[in-house]
């Protein structure tokens, strides 16, 4: 199991650049919240990177997703540890999150996705000055992402644990190490 090798499984799956990007994104998140708590960041961010990896050719409950992609990570020798963590980040696979990835990868997702519609409508477009008090605040306007379940990011920071809007500001900051990869470096240079 290793970076490179899921990358590969990931694009060989995944030829959305929007879903490639949302991978980046949770693979930094997962990253940063490895180093923070401890854990194995080259594991956590191989988690985060291939969880939806499956998703635009299985992309819901009833075509597979993350069903699918539970057998082809199998098939392909991946720790049961992260095929656990993969169905778990879905609440209809009915796998519980137990373990501290597993409620970190379900805290970081949905965020993720939510910070970069959030940074993608500043006038700067970018993530480099984004703040928790934003997303927050379009957190509240139901018209805004709504393909985003905002049950899920608040549900997500109380499995993990933590304070909604410092989850935010760690995984915004997390975000804008990879500005550039995620195309959120906007306006503001380098």
């Amino acid at each position: 199991m290793n970076r490179q090798a899921t990358w590969e499984l990931l694009t060989e799956y995944t030829k959305s650049e929007s879903l490639i990007k949302h991978a980046l994104a949770v693979e930094a998140a997962l990253r940063a919240y490895a180093a923070k708590l401890g854990q194995d960041p080259e594991t956590w961010e191989i988690v985060g990177l291939i969880h939806d990896f499956d998703y635009e050719r299985f992309p819901s409950a009833e075509a597979g997703h993350p069903f699918k992609g539970a057998e082809v990570l199998r098939a392909r020798g991946y720790p049961e540890f992260v095929v656990k963590a993969v169905l778990s980040h879905a609440d209809y696979s009915g796998v519980p999150r137990e373990t501290l990835l597993e409620k970190t990868l379900f805290a970081c997702d949905e965020l993720c996705g939510f910070i970069t519609a959030a940074a993608l409508i500043r006038p700067t477009k970018s993530i480099l000055d984004l703040e928790a008090t934003s997303v927050r605040k379009r957190m509240k306007d139901k018209a805004f992402a709504r393909n985003v379940k905002r049950e899920d990011i608040v549900k997500g920071v109380e499995e993990l644990g933590v304070d909604l809007t410092e989850h935010i500001t760690f995984v915004i900051k997390a975000m804008q190490g990879i500005a550039d990869e995620l195309g959120l470096r906007g306006t503001l240079g380098s």
